[in-house]
């Protein structure tokens, strides 16, 4: 009798164990497959660069007044938001470093060329705080590349391809980061430039380019 006691209090006991032990499996299995679901997510949102890194120069400064970088989403990946209030691009250059220069995100129309956005945005005020970029009556519109130069370093988002009037790159779209320098941030020939857009969801796109010689007011970063 005694034996059989033991024997089912044993096997209770087993019993209880191997139920913990299989539940924190089971724990373990769930986070492990949450971990992987949001690992595929943050990769299949990712952006990449569709073409060359361009920089718009006053040749005889010898200076970059402006950087205009192309964007499409990657084979396979999913749409992305990229509104300047969920989204932040980071610069670094050889003397300067800012947390967001990021402003403005236009999706309410497309521009052919950066010229015209950076118009755009001084005509209707997007750019918060920029002050500068603001038209005297009767004047030029302050534009970074026509060399009139903004009072601080920003940059906006524009769409050059858009399918439907939003914040949200799709599939087929094309984006354009534009970088507008203040006088004293202007990148020379044999500077590095460094850009991380940082996203809401979604792997940073991070964009890091050496100045050659500025012969032409076209330059290409590669």
């Amino acid at each position: 009798m005694e034996a059989a006691i033991v024997l089912i209090a044993f096997v209770i006991v087993s019993a209880a164990l191997a139920f913990v032990v299989l539940n924190m499996g089971f724990a373990t299995t769930q986070k492990a497959k949450t971990s992987i679901i949001a690992s595929l997510g943050q990769a299949s949102s990712s952006l990449a660069i569709s073409g060359k890194v361009i920089g718009i120069a006053n040749v005889t400064d010898g200076l970059v007044n402006a950087t205009t970088i192309p964007i499409r989403i990657t084979a396979g990946g999913d749409s992305i938001n990229l509104d300047n209030a969920t989204t932040s691009l980071k610069y670094i250059s050889n003397s300067v470093e800012y947390d967001n220069i990021l402003t403005a995100t236009i999706s309410n129309r497309t521009f052919g060329n950066v010229s015209l956005a950076f118009q755009h945005v001084a005509r209707h005020g997007d750019l918060k705080g920029l002050t500068a970029l603001s038209p005297a009556p009767g004047g030029p519109v302050e534009n970074p590349v026509n060399a009139t130069l903004p009072a601080q370093t920003f940059a906006i988002i524009y769409w050059s391809v858009q399918q439907n009037q939003n914040s949200i790159i799709e599939r087929g779209e094309h984006v354009v980061i534009a970088i507008g320098y203040k006088d004293e941030d202007r990148p020379a020939a044999l500077d590095k430039i460094r850009a991380e857009l940082l996203l809401a969801s979604g792997a940073t796109l991070t964009i890091e380019r050496n100045v050659p010689n500025i012969t032409n007011m076209i330059v290409d970063l590669g």
